[in-house]
């Protein structure tokens, strides 16, 4: 029987030398494990053999049936099925827009409430100014704008703050004195909880009321944390409140008492933390600003109001710092690969030397092109729990009194003794996991026989390796070494986009009121989870952004208040990928973390010129990470799907080749760039080793059309906005809902099956131009998607009778071209389509690295990329010319 705490088992086995025999496992885990390896006796001590292994049988022959299932990731399907045809409504629905959430409370502008006590029976209360007023020169030239004359005010204009005739330094009201700096509570609204502000001004307006000036604090739940019902995981401190830059002038008998506010350094030692905050009626370790939803560090350039940083523009220095990432549902890397390419950019290099992903296609893909990295492909759960029990194997056996290497003698002990039924040597541990693969929930390990090929490798539970714990502190130590897996305080940078399947369009049954009590969603809560454990120095998380929409932002609120509960500085934006660079406009949620000690990383704001149009709800429409409207940057014009693919080569639809040559030179920037080998593109991940495929073109190859497919798609015509309603029989009637043409007789394919399928006809009740769309050179594509069927979405390629291949849909997402993906046709596609786009988050590696180093402090949550982020590239371009139909930009080497 496995004992109940792997670890323990572990530590209190016997001993003695035994370091290579174990009991065998359970019958159940034999039976399993019964077509792998013979079930009685392997090799002994390696000098006489028990029972010999049987020959291994030849495989037999697929039969047919199995060679049609394998094809299916390879070939389109005959009709969209449920998914497909939801994937489309859900778009449709989304472009239509959904009602916006109220804007919360702490987004307004706060008001306060005289006391009515005060205006009631016994007459006026003793409140007014104290002492002699500030002399006028002196109060003019701290506060000018209340001594400007008053403009004419238009009807839409907000109204002026209020005009003073004199300023003072203190205030009486009740009976109590009240200084400048002085914090207080202040009347609220009805039912309201008291506000709680800092008193900046006292003085009296024009109108010969007396007024103060609060600059406002805010309790968590009055930020944007404050509506979501979070599940019992964290908890916010009572007397903890956060100082914001938000001010207003209210009546003086708004006041209604002092209260005693400390401020506490988040880098402080919790012992003198305790005691600070233990004899304060309130404390403040951070800020906060409706903008950008952030939490950060006190800064001192609370004066500078410009919202925007400058860096100054200078060639990329060659990586002098060196850090680590942990990669979680990574996919095949598309958001670690960008922040590491931005961050060298910026003089860090940045390894992603950890990566967790439940697709195994998907984890081959990022061990490929990043050869360095410990890919684990299993759930993220899984892995935190291995996390945990392998903290205590270190402990055990590097750490603690177990943790001296065995010596030979030890090692080869007990070889001569006799073997018992069902008894096995173990030559080696090769690897650990924890469950998965429907096995229970504990340490496992992958054993090499001795005497056994690696086919014969099983997985073990360490309770029935409790005879081997030479073999267990071998491998613990030599992993310890290797650092294959991360220990609290290993990590320095956490990314990853944890899956939210329960608030998608496909879940009939989303929970609305409670959503992270739906199981779909609780990926958000391990991602958390893992972050708690590890405390890295930072934590990007993506993700889309119905975690803002759906039950009013209850995700996203999530998110933001578990990072602040564990004390990291958070910053939420939201960021088109068109905007740094791509043909598809794709906007998604990135939310920044980092730890009191280290510099909240800023958004990058666009560096091309494309019109963001709503999409975020009004909550958080002040996290879209754009250019004010009154400013006029000078940005490069937006790119077109041309300008990213019109130099790959022509494929039919069947092209079955995955290396090719390309054929053409390059014909823009963008394609330029995008071939880049790894060593222009400071990419470390082969280290000084050149990739085989290097210079290649690699995945070009379109999902390939079944039959009738194929023949609809070679009669929609080559031209701008063509689809199937250009159909023969197919006519567009009133409020652009398609009809059958009645004078037109319906037309069928050679299999038998109308060359216009029903459910294009039928699809968003006949108003969707999507069914056999063809894309065009001059157009951007509204988001790269998982799949690439045409029944529902617009996929075909401008001139060619296909969909996009893999590799043009990788360029849409911004991979760079020596990026490859590995598994079925179908499979790559999803990769592709669930990666972050690189541009982007190489965008935001460069904001990583700089402050990694310590640099771009300040408030402000914006900052200008250098020019030389997008002058990478030995290339220049001579024309931008573009029309309807030509491929848009030529280039020549420089």
């Amino acid at each position: 029987m496995a004992p109940s705490s792997p670890s323990s088992a572990a530590a209190a086995a016997p001993a003695r030398a035994s370091s290579r025999k174990r009991t065998a496992s359970a019958k159940a885990e034999l039976a399993q494990e019964a077509t792998k390896r013979p079930r009685k006796a392997a090799a002994s001590s390696g000098k006489k053999k028990v029972t010999k292994p049987k020959a291994k049988a030849e495989k037999a022959p697929r039969k047919k049936k199995e060679v049609e299932v394998l094809g299916e990731d390879e070939v389109c399907a005959e009709e969209p099925d449920e998914e497909e045809l939801a994937l489309g409504e859900e778009d449709e629905s989304a472009a239509s827009g959904e009602q916006q959430p109220e804007e919360p409370a702490a987004a307004r502008k706060r008001v306060a409430q005289p006391i009515r006590a005060r205006n009631q029976a016994g007459g006026d209360k003793d409140h007014g100014f104290v002492g002699a007023p500030f002399p006028a020169g002196e109060a003019r030239s701290k506060w000018p704008q209340r001594y400007q004359p008053t403009k004419p005010r238009r009807p839409e204009e907000e109204e002026e703050d209020p005009k003073a005739r004199c300023h003072y330094r203190s205030a009486k009201v009740d009976e109590a004195i009240y200084n400048l700096g002085d914090d207080v509570y202040v009347m609220a609204g009805e039912n309201e909880p008291h506000y709680i502000g800092r008193i900046t001004e006292f003085f009296e307006g024009i109108d010969k009321k007396c007024y103060f000036t609060c600059r406002w604090f805010f309790r968590p739940e009055d930020t944007v944390i404050s509506t979501a019902k979070f599940v019992n995981d964290h908890t916010h401190d009572p007397k903890r409140v956060f100082l914001s830059e938000e001010k207003n002038d209210n009546v003086l008998e708004c006041i209604v008492l002092k209260v005693n506010i400390v401020h506490v350094d988040p880098n402080m030692d919790s012992e003198a933390k305790a005691q600070l905050v233990a004899e304060s009626d309130l404390y403040y370790d951070m800020s906060y600003s409706v903008a950008y939803s952030t939490f950060a560090n006190i800064t001192s350039d609370t004066n500078d109001n410009s919202g925007i940083s400058s860096d100054v523009d200078s060639e990329a220095a060659s990586p002098v710092r060196t850090a680590v990432l942990l990669d979680l549902y990574s996919g095949c890397g598309g958001m670690s690969t960008g922040l590491c390419l931005g961050s060298a950019l910026a003089g860090l290099k940045l390894e992603t030397r950890w990566a967790v992903d439940l697709n195994s296609f998907a984890c081959k893909s990022l061990k490929y092109n990043h050869p360095g990295t410990e890919v684990r492909n299993e759930k993220a759960e899984d892995f935190l729990a291995l996390l945990k029990e392998w903290a205590i194997l270190c402990d055990t056996y590097v750490h603690g009194n177990n943790s001296d290497p065995a010596s030979p003698s030890e090692d080869e002990e007990e070889d001569d003794e006799p073997l018992g039924k069902d008894e096995f040597v173990v030559e080696k541990l090769l690897e650990i996991c924890y469950g998965g693969s429907g096995r229970e929930k504990a340490i496992y390990f992958k054993v090499q026989w001795k005497g056994y090929g690696p086919e014969e490798d099983t997985w073990e539970p360490i309770g029935n390796l409790s005879d081997c714990p030479l073999k267990i502190k071998e491998f613990v130590q030599e992993g310890h070494k290797r650092n294959i897996l991360p220990l609290p305080g290993d990590v320095e940078v956490i990314c990853g986009g944890p899956p939210c399947q329960g608030i998608s369009g496909f879940n009939r049954f989303r929970n609305r009121k409670e959503p992270l009590k739906d199981e779909k969603n609780q990926q958000m809560v391990t991602f958390m989870d893992i972050v708690s454990y590890l405390k890295p120095k930072f934590v990007l998380m993506e993700n889309v952004v119905d975690i803002l929409k759906f039950a009013d932002g209850y995700l996203g609120r999530y998110a933001l208040s578990r990072l602040v509960s564990l004390n990291y500085q958070a910053r939420l934006g939201i960021m088109v990928a068109g905007c740094y660079g791509l043909p598809q406009f794709r906007m998604r949620v990135f939310l920044w973390g980092a730890l009191p000690a280290m510099v909240l990383p800023k958004y990058p704001l666009p560096t091309h010129d494309v019109v963001v149009r709503g999409g975020a709800p009004n909550a958080f429409s002040q996290s879209i990470v754009a250019y004010d409207e009154t400013q006029k940057p000078t940005l490069k014009k937006a790119l077109l799907l041309g300008d990213a693919i019109s130099d790959l080569p022509k494929v039919d639809n069947f092209q079955p080749h995955e290396v090719m040559e390309y054929g053409a030179q390059p014909k823009t920037e963008f394609q330029s760039y995008i071939r880049l080998s790894r060593k222009d593109m400071l990419d470390y991940s082969f280290g000084d080793n050149t990739c085989p495929e290097e210079g290649k073109l690699l995945d070009h190859q379109p999902l390939r059309l079944n039959q009738d497919d194929y023949d609809r798609v070679q009669q929609i015509p080559v031209k701008k906005g063509a689809n199937f309603r250009d159909l023969p029989g197919v006519k567009v009637g009133a409020n652009n809902i398609v009809e059958w043409d009645p004078e037109v007789q319906r037309v069928y394919l050679k299999s038998g099956k109308p060359l216009v399928p029903d459910y294009a006809m039928s699809f968003i009740k006949g108003r969707s131009l999507k069914p056999f769309g063809r894309l065009w050179w001059d157009e951007t594509v509204p988001t790269v998607v998982t799949r690439a069927e045409p029944h529902n979405q617009i996929i075909l390629h401008p001139n060619q009778a296909r969909v996009l291949t893999v590799r043009e849909n990788a360029r849409l997402q911004g991979f760079p071209d020596y990026y490859r993906m590995n598994g079925p046709i179908k499979e790559k596609y999803i990769q592709v389509g669930n990666a972050v786009a690189v541009p982007v988050a190489r965008a935001l590696g460069y904001s990583l690295g700089r402050a990694y180093q310590g640099e771009m402090e300040g408030s402000n949550p914006l900052f200008t990329l250098p020019d030389s982020f997008t002058n990478v590239g030995q290339t220049v371009v001579l024309a931008r010319a573009s029309s309807v139909g030509t491929p848009a930009g030529e280039v020549v080497e420089q």
